[in-house]
């Protein structure tokens, strides 16, 4: 069965990968870090979709079956270029799966998220929210200082729950004193995020429900990937796979192999080897 292709700006999307193996732990997959022209979010709209047209074509010619376009930057400006670049392969963006679990979850209607600087200035995911629930109340906040506390592996203890707290108290206000109007929902908008979700979910009153766009995002493409089993009259290769043979992921990036190891294995959750990653150019 072919693979799965993951790509992002850098390593952000080894969060949205880890989530797709947990789900799907027989599949294999091909991981693209464009490591030499990150970060995407200060890049122009026509910028990111150039980027991420060579992107997937990289991985459209390794003969994948399915893309997940793990960066919130590039589901935001570039997902219908995708799409209609490759109109009949399987694209699966973070932003709409991580809407629709928010919305799924929030009772009162009033959902936070917390995402960078770019993605909550494109109005993304308030606009998927909207449309999901014309209804709702949307309160965002970039909070681009838990980009870099990630990638250097500050994800937990004092500092990470100070920083938290200083993000996360003008919305939900102080856990011990909260009010009604406060968000019962907070959505994780960017692929670093979730590796800080233990000091996030300290500051938070319990009542509120953490919504991870790396796994709702696995569980979409899981969802799409029966789907399209089922219509063809087949079991899934999730499904009909031997459990007891782990899926491979194929190693790619475009600069740094050494530097794609050490900060990645904070977001994958295991030690990557520097030797492992293929540089290419795009």
């Amino acid at each position: 069965m072919n693979p799965i292709g993951v790509f992002d700006s850098g390593v952000g999307g080894l969060t949205v990968l880890r989530a797709l193996r947990a789900a799907m732990p027989t599949e294999n997959f091909i991981y693209l870090g464009d490591t030499a022209r990150l970060p995407y979010g200060t890049k122009s709209a026509e910028t990111v979709v150039r980027y991420s047209l060579q992107c997937a074509a990289a991985l459209v010619r390794r003969r994948i079956r399915c893309l997940v376009v793990a960066c919130n930057t590039v589901s935001a400006a570039a997902l219908d270029a995708l799409r209609a670049h490759h109109p009949t392969l399987p694209i699966v963006g973070v932003i709409e799966p991580g809407a629709e679990a928010a919305v799924a979850a929030s009772a009162s209607g009033h959902i936070a998220v917390i995402a960078t600087e770019g993605t909550v200035g494109g109005g993304a995911y308030q606009a998927a929210i909207r449309r999901l629930n014309p209804a709702a109340q949307v309160t965002s906040r970039a909070c681009s200082l838990f980009v870099s506390m990630a990638e250097e592996g500050w994800t937990e203890g004092p500092i990470a729950e100070a920083v938290a707290r200083r993000y996360l108290n003008p919305i939900f206000g102080d856990p011990k004193f909260q009010t009604d109007d406060a968000p019962d929902t907070l959505v994780l908008g960017c692929t670093h995020f979730p590796v800080l979700a233990g000091s996030i979910r300290a500051v938070l009153p319990p009542q509120v429900t953490i919504v991870d766009s790396a796994a709702t995002t696995a569980a979409a493409v899981l969802r799409q990937l029966r789907g399209a089993a089922a219509r063809d009259g087949a079991a899934s290769d999730a499904d009909r796979a031997d459990p007891a043979a782990p899926g491979a992921v194929h190693w790619l990036a475009t600069d740094g192999a050494a530097r794609f190891a050490r900060v990645g294995s904070t977001f994958l959750g295991e030690t990557l080897r520097a030797e492992a990653v293929e540089i290419i150019d795009l």
